[in-house]
């Protein structure tokens, strides 16, 4: 069903329109019986009164809630526009990071130490590859994939964040870790 310009992909919702009727019928003519009533032999009192404010604001709500169950009813058809379609393109290379994790690391000759060094250079390394698919390897008396490939950067920082020394045996077992990160690729 298309109706301005937009597909609805559930148009039978719009049934529930024919609630409405019904609704203001047993607002007017069954709701109203519970509110008390005055007997008066006469109205000619009552004929420059005219009507208040509270009823004025009664019919005010009326509307909004009609309104509101209108907007619902579209939103429960579930408009879509086709018209507006975009189609975009992005280039990236697949890269595994393959990282030291042995005690060596822990030398102080960078601040606080390599190890947190090279995390906070693999971090800004990451967010610089903004289109890239990234993953991790880390190393040291073996090797194990910290994180596979993946276009969602922001779990391999947090993974990068945990990693620290002692995860694995100590060593330093670099060509099991670039042979780890190339079984990856």
């Amino acid at each position: 069903m298309k109706l301005l310009g937009y597909d609805f992909a559930a148009p039978w919702y719009f049934l529930l329109l024919g609630l409405i009727p019904l609704l203001l019928i047993w607002k007017y003519a069954f709701a109203n019986r519970e509110k008390a009533s005055l007997t008066l032999s006469t109205i000619n009192g009552l004929k420059f009164a005219g009507a208040g404010w509270k009823s004025y604001a009664d019919q005010f709500l009326t509307v909004l809630r009609i309104a509101a169950f209108i907007l619902l009813v579209i939103a429960l058809a579930r408009p879509q526009n086709h018209s507006a379609t975009e189609e975009s393109t992005t280039e990236g290379i697949d890269i595994v990071m393959s990282m030291d994790i042995s005690g060596s690391m822990l030398a102080l000759d960078f601040t606080p130490n390599r190890l947190e060094a090279a995390k906070q250079l693999g971090t800004e390394f990451i967010d610089a590859r903004k289109n890239d698919r990234i993953g991790l390897v880390i190393f040291a008396g073996e090797s194990f994939t910290q994180c596979p490939i993946t276009a969602d950067h922001a779990v391999l920082k947090n993974l990068f964040r945990e990693i620290h020394s002692g995860m694995v045996d100590d060593g330093t077992a670099i060509g099991m870790g670039l042979a780890t990160a190339v079984d990856r690729l």
